[in-house]
């Protein structure tokens, strides 16, 4: 079974690799990092844990690795 990840280290990663908050509607926050292409990130804010689909999802609009999610 693959590692479950929390919102919160999430949205750290997505920081550290120059995406930056842009808006939240209920518990679902914005995340959008300029360049080319601008890439845009909506991620489930307050979970402890972010099913591996939904995971899945994050990492394919980000355009990152699932590795620059490892601790």
């Amino acid at each position: 079974m693959p590692k479950l990840y929390s919102s919160n280290h999430i949205l750290a990663v997505l920081h550290r690799n120059g995406f930056y908050f842009v808006s939240q509607k209920g518990s679902h926050v914005k995340y959008r990092k300029n360049g080319e292409p601008v890439l845009t990130v909506i991620v489930p804010a307050g979970r402890k844990e972010i099913p591996v689909g939904t995971f899945n999802s994050i990492v394919r609009q980000s355009g990152l690795s699932k590795v620059a999610f490892e601790d």
